[in-house]
């Protein structure tokens, strides 16, 4: 059995930058896109300074989640442990770019597919070393098979003591350092400039913290960013990332809107079917839901596919998935979900009640469409603020807010049900919002989820937070709710709705983009 691997020294690194450029000539690496890096750090006041190198690169891993989370089984494990890539299978969803744990893969701006090192495959297959590996001009990147007990990588495996990244991630990397140093090796503990030296431009889309936020180090103690002393006192580190490439978060407001578009289209009928079997919500208002529910399945499919940078490729998620990812899963309840929404249209528009067998399978679908993404985002391991337990009932119960506001907009005309719609839209707005709280600011399962509920609480999303979706889409709502129950004009529910549904959108938003906050290399 043959598991190649990666061994580099760090003590012999001398950040040349020779790794980058053969593998960028050896596969046509473009402008801008890396296979393989070289991160610095440097630590210390001058003149007690040192810099750090680090060499950063896809780490093989045993149990690779972005293989897992590949829809279209465009990344693979090869029985030799290279984890490779079939860039004609790949539709450009960046969801591996979400779930690698290392910022290992980007997405080729010409192809328009997902890329990453490879070991350089074409080569190995040959009998040949990767080619970072030929042109280190100090023989600090050593590679071979693990299992070979003859081999240079598992004799140096033998003697040395080595680290690998993140092992908390539990991916079990192949890639190996000797005399790494923790600052370097460990994403988060060095303070991220305003720009890179050699450049002016800092990190690509990347929105720092700000100016004096702590940074919690693994000993528990803490450093500033602009490396002044932690309120405790705790001794800073002083470690600044002076160069590095460019890491953009793949996933922005087409992400954020395919959620709220879920809510609303799922939780219209998961709202309305309930409300329906009571007996209190008005004939005119089912037509609407199976309506609401079609239009806003149809939207959600649409983000999804103009999300995609090869959306001439869809099919494959139906057609040839890869069914350990809940990607091809979600666009198959997506479309049952939008046939039972038709049938549901279709059969309103023609009998006095709706089946109960129709409507009883078409809220479990629309709950389904809503919730499912909690087990997708799940699979995006890479970004520990996703992976809360919480997710789950946090979709569930956006998906009530946006259902049950959606259908008191819609039903402006009608009073009937207005009642049980506003106590529902009420309910939910409060219960969402406890989950919301929970998930924040109850203890967090490691510093990176404390990093991105911070970044949405206190950082640079916290506008959103607070004025978005605290502010319109809770308190706003709640009192107009009240008012309204109590006997006020009856414009304030739809006006309560309108907040509820924006604000919703404001937290999604702030939420997406919270979980790629923090570092991952």
């Amino acid at each position: 059995m043959t598991r190649y691997g990666f061994v580099i020294d760090q003590r012999k690194c001398i950040g040349c930058h020779a790794c980058t450029l053969a593998c960028k000539s050896e596969n046509q690496v473009p402008v801008g896109s890396f296979r393989t890096w070289v991160k610095y750090i440097e630590k210390g006041e001058f003149p007690n300074t040192r810099r750090f190198f680090t060499v950063e690169r896809c780490q093989h891993c045993e149990d690779a989640p972005c293989v897992e989370i590949c829809p279209t089984r465009a990344l693979y494990k090869r029985n030799d442990g290279i984890v490779d890539f079939d860039s004609e299978r790949c539709i450009g969803c960046k969801s591996c770019m979400q779930a690698c744990p290392y910022d290992a893969l980007y997405i080729d701006p010409n192809s328009h597919t997902a890329a990453k090192c490879n070991y350089c495959a074409h080569r190995t297959d040959r009998g040949l070393l990767p080619s970072c590996v030929v042109v280190c001009p100090v023989s600090a990147i050593i590679a071979g098979d693990l299992e070979d007990g003859t081999s240079q990588i598992a004799q140096t495996l033998a003697r040395e003591q080595v680290q690998v990244r993140r092992p908390d991630q539990g991916t079990r990397p192949q890639v190996f350092y000797i005399g790494a140093d923790e600052t370097a090796i460990t994403p988060g503990l060095a303070a991220q400039p305003s720009m890179y030296m050699w450049s002016e431009l800092g990190p690509a889309n990347v929105e720092l913290e700000p100016k004096g936020s702590l940074i919690q180090l693994s000993n528990g103690t803490g450093a500033r960013a602009n490396g002044k002393p932690t309120a405790t006192g705790a001794p800073t580190t002083h470690a600044v990332t002076v160069y590095d490439v460019p890491h953009p978060k793949p996933w922005g407001w087409k992400v954020a809107t395919y959620l709220w578009t879920k809510s609303v289209g799922g939780g219209a009928v998961a709202v309305a079917g309930p409300l329906l079997a009571l007996g209190v919500l008005g004939s005119g208002l089912e037509a609407l839901a199976g309506l609401l529910a079609l239009v806003f399945t149809v939207l959600t499919a649409g983000l999804l596919v103009w999300d995609l940078k090869r959306p001439d490729r869809f099919w494959r998620v139906v057609l040839t998935p890869n069914l350990r990812s809940w990607l091809p899963w979600g666009a198959y309840i997506l479309v049952a979900f939008g046939l039972a929404s038709l049938s549901w249209l279709g059969v309103a528009g023609v009998r006095a009640s709706m089946p109960g067998a129709l409507v009883w399978l078409t809220v479990v679908l629309g709950l389904a469409a809503a919730g499912y993404s909690a087990f997708l985002f799940g699979q995006a391991e890479g970004r520990d603020f996703w992976q809360s337990p919480l997710l789950l009932p946090q979709l569930l119960g956006a998906a009530v807010v946006a259902g049950a506001a959606a259908l008191l907009l819609v039903g402006i005309p009608s009073s009937a049900g207005s009642q049980a719609l506003q106590t529902t839209l009420l309910a939910g707005v409060l219960v969402t919002f406890a989950v919301v709280l929970a998930e924040l600011y109850t203890p967090h399962a490691n510093k990176d989820v404390a990093a991105a509920a911070h970044y949405l609480t206190d950082g640079p999303r916290a506008r959103y937070f607070w004025l978005g979706y605290v502010a319109l889409g809770v308190v706003a709502p709640v009192g107009l709710l009240i008012a309204a129950g109590l006997g006020a004009s009856g414009w304030l529910s739809p006006v309560a709705a309108l907040g509820a549904l924006i604000g919703l959108w404001f937290y999604e938003d702030a939420w997406v983009r919270a979980g790629q906050s923090v570092a991952m290399s």
